[in-house]
């Protein structure tokens, strides 16, 4: 294909991502507000927000940080919350597998939720994509949203609590989910492991330093992948 097609699919993934600027903009000003009020310097938010790039983990750690949990079980947590990832990798492969090794790498850093929702669609959408396309759509999705997510983490952090809590940044966190879930939940099993996650969460937010997530998540796609395999016996496609 040529190097304009590449480019289209480019600027195409920048404008699918443009809803997701408006969630990542107060997400990451709460993380900087967070993390300077957890008594982070401005080298160590910037430093955390730009190595581990992932929303969720990070306002996780932060929290245990803050409740002093113990080391491991800050990572635990983390780790456990950014397991999607993986299963996020695992089915872009087939799409992005055949991409030069530095792609790839770069891929992996900047795959986030966002990302990888506009971009499954989207390759499933169109499979005679290649893999050059699909590179550069998947590039597209974080060319708006990762440097929104870093510059207003930087001001988050530059301007500490002095942000009103009338502003209510904390609204960004939930609704960034619903917008990247709802979409995705296009099967039984989806569907299963969405609500098992929730209930055992309820059930299970009494358990200390919030590992009720652990709980919840692993019970939540050992339902999904039980329906799935149900559902294959029944001969019921997804």
């Amino acid at each position: 294909m040529t190097r304009t097609t590449g480019k289209s699919y480019f600027w195409m993934g920048c404008r699918n991502s443009i809803p997701f600027v408006f969630v990542a903009g107060p997400f990451g000003l709460l993380f900087g507000v967070l993390a300077t009020e957890a008594g982070l310097n401005l080298v160590e938010i910037m430093t955390f927000t730009m190595t581990v790039f992932a929303g969720a983990a990070q306002l996780t750690a932060l929290q245990l940080l803050r409740e002093e949990a113990p080391t491991l079980i800050i990572l635990a947590s983390a780790l456990a919350v950014n397991l999607r990832i993986a299963m996020y990798s695992a089915s872009l492969t087939p799409y992005l597998g055949a991409a030069p090794l530095w792609q790839r790498s770069l891929a992996a850093y900047f795959t986030v939720d966002q990302s990888y929702a506009l971009s499954i669609v989207r390759f499933e959408l169109e499979p005679g994509m290649t893999t050059k396309q699909r590179m550069a759509y998947f590039f597209g999705t974080n060319s708006l949203v990762a440097p929104v997510w870093y510059t207003m983490t930087l001001t988050g952090a530059l301007v500490g609590t002095r942000v009103p809590d009338s502003f209510a940044l904390d609204f960004a966190v939930p609704i960034a989910f619903l917008a990247m879930i709802g979409p995705m939940l296009r099967t039984p099993a989806h569907v299963i492991a969405a609500l098992v996650a929730i209930a055992t969460s309820i059930l299970a937010v009494g358990i200390p330093y919030n590992l009720g997530l652990l709980v919840a998540g692993t019970a939540g796609m050992i339902a999904g992948a039980r329906t799935e395999v149900v559902l294959a016996r029944r001969g019921v496609t997804s």
